[in-house]
C-alpha cells in the first residue's frame, strides 16, 4: 500500500506550534515509508478565513522545511463534491431530511437533550413549507463502534453515543464533518494523524466512511502539547505561534528536533536531523501522554544547533536582524569572529548582541569606560609591545599580554585584561580578547588602544 497522509490545516490564525507538529508527524510517516504528505487548506469557515492565515500557513511550513507533495488544494473548491456525496447518502438511506425549526432544536437545547431524531423516519411529504432542511447523517442506533488507532490501542463506544449530526446546513453548505471524510477519500489519504482532541470525531466520521462504503483509513491521534505545569497549552505559556520562534531567534532545525521530541522517542537521542528523523520514525514510537513545552529544553537544543551551525548561514541571520547598514569590513569581521560568537549564544538573537563587538560603531558602557581610566597605564604598556609584533594571531597576542602581565603588572592577568577587552570592545564580557585582536588585526587593535589612552 502506498502511503498517503495530509495536513489540513484551518486559515483563522497563525500556525499553531501544536498544529507544527502535527504537520512534522506527518511529514515523518510519509518520508519514511515513502509515500506522500499532501497539504489541504480548510477554508470553509468563510467568515473567519483569510488570505494572511492562509500565507501564515505557507510561511511556517517553509520556515520548517516541511515540503508536501503537489499543489495545495481548498476545501472551498470541493463543495459541489461534499453536496453529491451527501445527495448520494439520502438515496441510498443512510441519511434524511430534518426540518426542525431553529425554535425546536433550541427548546431540545433547553431540556437538557440534543437532536431527538423526529424526521428520522418522517416523510417529507410532511413537512413544513417554510423551514428549509437540513441534511442529517443516520447513525447507527445500536451495538458499538471500535477504531483500532496506532497510538491510543482499540477505543470502542457504545453506538448510542452517537448522534445524527448534520451533514448539510439548511443553505445547502457542508459541514466539516463531511467536508473532511469526503477529502480525505477523494485524495486517497490512507493514514489519518492529528491530534487525540479529534478521536471523538473519528467516530462520527467513521459513520459517513461505513455509510459509504469505503476503506477505513489508519488512525493515529497523537497527544496534545501542554505547558509546563499540565495545562492546556495557551497564550500565558509563551509563544504559540511559528513564526514567533522565528522572531525569537530560534533555529528552523532546531525546532523540527525539538517539536519531533515532543511525544515521539528513539531510545535516549535528543538530537537528530531530518534524515534520522526519515529513518527512525514511526508511528508505534509515539508516546500516549500529553508532552509539555518546556523552554529550558527548547534553549539547550537551540544552542546546540547554534554551536554547529555553518557561519556563513549565521552571518546571514545576523545581517538580516540587525539593525542599520554594516560595511564589508565589519562583515569580514563577523565571519572571522563566528567561531568565537555562536559558542557564547542560545538563540540567533543572542548572536545579534554578541556579534555588536564587531559590527556595531565602539561605544564604551560605564564599565568599560571605568576599567579604561583605571587601566590607563596598562594600555599604553600594551600598545607598545603590541606595536612591536611582526606576527600578529591570537596566539602571538596571547603571550605577548601573558608575557606583559607577568612582568609588569604582579601576574595579575586582570590588570591587563580588564581595560584590553574594554578598549576594544566597550563590553566587560565578551569571547576571549585575544582572539578579538586577532579578528580585528594589529591595525585597527593599535588604533582602538590609542582612542581609550586618549579618553
Amino acid at each position: 500500500m502506498s502511503i498517503v497522509t495530509r495536513f489540513p490545516p484551518s486559515p483563522t490564525g497563525y500556525l499553531h506550534i501544536g498544529s507544527a507538529r502535527t504537520a512534522l508527524f506527518n511529514w515523518a510517516f510519509a518520508r519514511s515509508n515513502g509515500g506522500k504528505m499532501l497539504l489541504r487548506i480548510e477554508d470553509t469557515d468563510k467568515a473567519r478565513s483569510t488570505e494572511d492565515s492562509v500565507q501564515a500557513i505557507f510561511d511556517g511550513l517553509e520556515w520548517l522545511g516541511i515540503d508536501y507533495d503537489g499543489e495545495a488544494t481548498y476545501q472551498s473548491k470541493n463543495e459541489s463534491r461534499h453536496v453529491e456525496v451527501a445527495n448520494q447518502l439520502l438515496e441510498k438511506g443512510k441519511a434524511y431530511k430534518c426540518y426542525c425549526s431553529p425554535e425546536e432544536l433550541a427548546e431540545m437545547r433547553e431540556n437538557g437533550h440534543g437532536y431527538d431524531r423526529r424526521w428520522r423516519e418522517r416523510h417529507s411529504s410532511e413537512a413544513p413549507d417554510n423551514i428549509a432542511p437540513v441534511i442529517r447523517i443516520k447513525a447507527p442506533l445500536e451495538g458499538s463502534l471500535t477504531i483500532h488507532d496506532k497510538v491510543q490501542g482499540s477505543v470502542t463506544i457504545d453506538a448510542k453515543q452517537l448522534d445524527d449530526f448534520v451533514l448539510l446546513r439548511s443553505d445547502g453548505t457542508p459541514t466539516y464533518m463531511l467536508a473532511v471524510v469526503v477529502d480525505d477519500y477523494d485524495m486517497g489519504v490512507t493514514h489519518v494523524i492529528r491530534g487525540d482532541d479529534h478521536l471523538n470525531n473519528t467516530f462520527r466520521q467513521k459513520t459517513i466512511i461505513d455509510a459509504m462504503e469505503w476503506d477505513v483509513p489508519v488512525y493515529a491521534h497523537i497527544p496534545l502539547i501542554h505547558g509546563d505545569d499540565g495545562a492546556k497549552l495557551s497564550k500565558r505559556h509563551g509563544a504559540l505561534s511559528v513564526m514567533e520562534y522565528d522572531a525569537m531567534g530560534y533555529l528552523p532545525d532546531a525546532m523540527v528536533n525539538y517539536l519531533m521530541r515532543l511525544g515521539w522517542s528513539h531510545g535516549d537521542d535528543e538530537i537528530f536531523n531530518r534524515t534520522k528523523i526519515k529513518e527512525w520514525f514511526t508511528l508505534e514510537a509515539i508516546n500516549k501522554a500529553p508532552a509539555r513545552l518546556d523552554f529550558k529544553k527548547l534553549d539547550d537544543v537551540n544552542a546546540h544547533y547554534m554551536h554547529h551551525a555553518d557561519n556563513l548561514y549565521l552571518r546571514d541571520e545576523v545581517l538580516k536582524r540587525h539593525e542599520g547598514a554594516i560595511s564589508d569590513h565589519k562583515v569580514s569581521w563577523l565571519v572571522a569572529g563566528m567561531d568565537d560568537l555562536k559558542l557564547r549564544a542560545t538563540t540567533l538573537n543572542d548572536l545579534v548582541t554578541e556579534a555588536g563587538i564587531y559590527i556595531d560603531d565602539l561605544d564604551y558602557d560605564d564599565k568599560a569606560r571605568n576599567a579604561i581610566i583605571n587601566g590607563n597605564e596598562a594600555l599604553k604598556a600594551l600598545y607598545e609591545v603590541l606595536n612591536q609584533l611582526d606576527i600578529f594571531t591570537a596566539d602571538t597576542v596571547n603571550n605577548t599580554v601573558q608575557k606583559l602581565v607577568d612582568e609588569s603588572f604582579e601576574g595579575k592577568y586582570g590588570k591587563v585584561g580588564m581595560p584590553f577587552r574594554a578598549a576594544l570592545t566597550g563590553r566587560g564580557n565578551t569571547p576571549p580578547v585575544p582572539s578579538i585582536a586577532a579578528v580585528f588585526g594589529q591595525e585597527e587593535t593599535l588604533r582602538r588602544l590609542k582612542a581609550a589612552i586618549d579618553i
